[in-house]
């Protein structure tokens, strides 16, 4: 088993261990991987990481990142670049570079023009850097109202092919042809990587999201991927579920759930569904991850600009990047430092004095990251 190998290879035993209490991203590969990103070094030699604080809201959750971190004086020095958005046509070759340096890189919300020319500068970072997990955990913040108690789910999302291949055409006026691309290599790397983490994050239960009676042979292939897949991992149990179904079971049992893999479409569905049953898409953290590089950002792409209101009144909240930025630590093999966040957010949602807007309150962002900071002490 190539990641297990990987990973027992360069991750402390007393880290292995433990349980987390978000999530934790184990890094894709096998024998041949890239070297992993190596923890801080004795002399205290900072981790630099690309950060990009993107459109609307994002410069607002990207800043109360960067006060935090500095407050707990975590050893990560930012490379910031303030000059890229959405509407661009392409993302600089200097960030480019940059986050193929860092390995590791901070986002905020880049928005995605409708129709048009322009491509999402999101899908291009994730194709470009072969990004080719997206993670969101969904679960219930102690303190924060749900429908649905119990909901701790995880959304394994193939991040490069499917109706996302960008490839459409129009056949003649009036008739476009949009091709949807499964591969069977994509398939088994994406499922390998689920079971990998139910393995290593004492995960129950893996269940295929598909639509396959439909899709006979793009899903099919998918699943028969994850069947194979599932074959090397007996103590895990598998089980598949056509993509309709899933979305009832959502809103109805989502507590059913456990670790969820899905093609690339479906998975940014259920995670946007399941991230509103837990709280909301501002408290609920995700990544992007590949053999060599990882992108983190709010977890739940809906609402990840935000509205013009918001921006002006900087009332953004900013928990769900927060919380994304502790599985970054996790990932730069920096635990005791996402431990220390993630309680310290954990403890301000709990008591209920500073929220936005989305969550009951009407705090500011600045005043739920000044509670966090004050939290951290």
């Amino acid at each position: 088993m190539g990641l297990k190998k990987l990973i027992s290879s360069c991750t402390p035993s007393h880290l292995r261990s433990c349980i987390r209490s978000v999530t934790y991203m184990p890094r894709p590969g096998g024998h041949h991987a890239a070297k992993p990103i190596t923890p801080i070094t004795s002399d205290g030699v900072p981790r630099p990481v690309s950060l990009i604080p993107g459109d609307g809201i994002g410069p607002l959750v990207t800043g109360a990142v960067e006060q935090v971190m500095h407050a707990m004086q975590a050893p990560v020095k930012f490379e910031k670049f303030d000059e890229v958005h959405g509407n661009m046509q392409g993302i600089p070759d200097d960030v480019m570079d940059s986050i193929r340096r860092t390995k590791v890189c901070l986002k905020g919300g880049l928005i995605t023009p409708l129709g048009g020319g322009v491509s999402s500068l999101s899908l291009s970072l994730r194709k470009e850097l072969d990004l080719f997990v997206s993670l969101v955990n969904c679960f219930n913040l102690p303190g924060l109202f749900s429908r649905y108690d119990k909901v701790d789910l995880v959304v394994i999302r193939e991040n490069t092919e499917g109706e996302y291949s960008g490839l459409e055409h129009e056949i003649v006026p009036g008739v476009v042809e949009s091709l949807k691309v499964i591969t069977k290599f994509c398939s088994e790397r994406i499922a390998r990587y689920a079971f990998e983490y139910a393995h290593l994050n004492n995960r129950k239960t893996v269940t295929a999201v598909h639509k396959a009676n439909i899709m006979k042979l793009a899903d099919g292939l998918f699943l028969e991927s994850c069947r194979e897949i599932a074959k090397d991992y007996p103590q895990i149990n598998y089980n598949e579920i056509i993509v309709d179904n899933c979305c009832m079971q959502l809103v109805s049992k989502p507590e059913q759930f456990d670790v969820m893999v899905t093609p690339n479409l479906y998975g940014n569905l259920v995670a946007n569904t399941a991230a509103g049953i837990a709280g909301g898409t501002g408290v609920m953290p995700g990544g992007n991850v590949g053999l060599e590089y990882a992108i983190f950002e709010q977890g739940a792409s809906a609402g990840n600009v935000g509205k013009p209101k918001m921006v002006e009144k900087k009332k953004a909240n900013p928990v769900a990047l927060l919380l994304s930025s502790a599985m970054m630590l996790r990932h730069l093999e920096l635990p005791d430092y996402a431990d220390r966040l993630e309680t310290a957010v954990k403890r301000v949602i709990e008591e209920g004095k500073y929220r936005t807007k989305d969550l009951g309150g009407s705090s500011t962002t600045q005043e739920v990251t000044d509670a966090v900071i004050s939290a951290l002490k």
